[in-house]
C-alpha cells in the first residue's frame, strides 16, 4: 500500500455497480480522515467514482491509470 493509505480494495474484474458498492462498504468501516485506495479495470469507473465522491461528500484525491487498471485514492470526510 502506498504511504498514507489506510486500506486498499481490489475490484479488478468487477463492473458497475460492484466497485462503487465495495468502496461505499469499505468507507463505512473507516474513520473520517482515513484514506482508501481502490483498483479497478472497469472503463466506467472514473466517471462512477467522480459521481459517487460528489454525491457522498468524500474527497477523491487521485485517479491514476496504468494500462487498463485505474487507481483511485479517496479520503473519508465524515
Amino acid at each position: 500500500m502506498p504511504l498514507g493509505t489506510d486500506r486498499k480494495i481490489d475490484c479488478l474484474g468487477l463492473f458497475c455497480p460492484v466497485p462503487i458498492l465495495r468502496v461505499r462498504d469499505a468507507m463505512r468501516q473507516m474513520q473520517p480522515g482515513q484514506v482508501l485506495e481502490m483498483i479497478s479495470d472497469d472503463p466506467a469507473s472514473p466517471a462512477d467514482m467522480q459521481g459517487w465522491a460528489a454525491r457522498s461528500g468524500h474527497e477523491l484525491l487521485e485517479i491514476d491509470r496504468t494500462g487498463a487498471a485505474f487507481r483511485f485514492v479517496v479520503r473519508k470526510s465524515r
